[in-house]
């Protein structure tokens, strides 16, 4: 039955947001307003919309590699973890439902939107110790290019749209109002 169960949802909320403060945001880029909600409320919606399992991990840790590896370690127990950054509030629950569904005969699933390497991005439960073990600015990226990996098409531009200025929150917003 475990094989059955779904990868775990990491939500990484730990960043400073400079580049957003940089580019004239007046607060930090997860707090912005993006019609209505917060740039990670909008995010954590579509998380919960999806049904997966998730854990949110905000504990204001120094890198990436070191926020990946504190939520990792707190869902030790999860089957395969997809890392997905707090700032890509305009990701569809669909897409992460794709992500976590579709079967690849590799530990690391990237999905790709037009030619475009996105987020969230999928290890399989032998990356685990791997992961737990992060520390640096790199995030996971020499995990994933240790462990066997395939690119994993999608049609969501929300899984490659983060929000680091506000030119960003701008384009976000206007997706999100051509999406209703």
């Amino acid at each position: 039955m475990s094989n059955l169960r779904q990868p775990t949802v990491l939500v990484l909320a730990s960043g400073r947001g400079e580049r957003f403060l940089a580019s004239g945001g007046t607060t930090h880029k997860l707090q912005a307003n993006l019609c209505g909600k917060t740039v990670l409320q909008r995010t954590l919606e579509a998380v919960q919309l999806s049904g997966l399992p998730w854990h949110l991990e905000d504990a204001g840790h120094p890198t990436m590699g070191d926020s990946i590896a504190t939520a990792v370690r707190a869902t030790r127990d999860a089957n395969g973890w997809m890392i997905l950054p707090a700032d890509l509030p305009m990701i569809t629950p669909q897409t992460l439902l794709h992500i976590a569904g579709v079967v690849v005969d590799a530990d690391v699933a990237v999905p790709m939107y037009q030619g475009q390497r996105g987020h969230p991005v999928r290890f399989s439960v032998a990356c685990g110790e791997a992961l737990a073990a992060l520390q640096g600015v790199a995030g996971a990226a020499a995990v994933a290019s240790t462990f066997r990996k395939t690119l994993l098409p999608v049609d969501d531009a929300g899984c490659v749209m983060d929000i680091d200025t506000v030119e960003d929150l701008k384009r976000a917003a206007a997706l999100f109002s051509a999406r209703r």
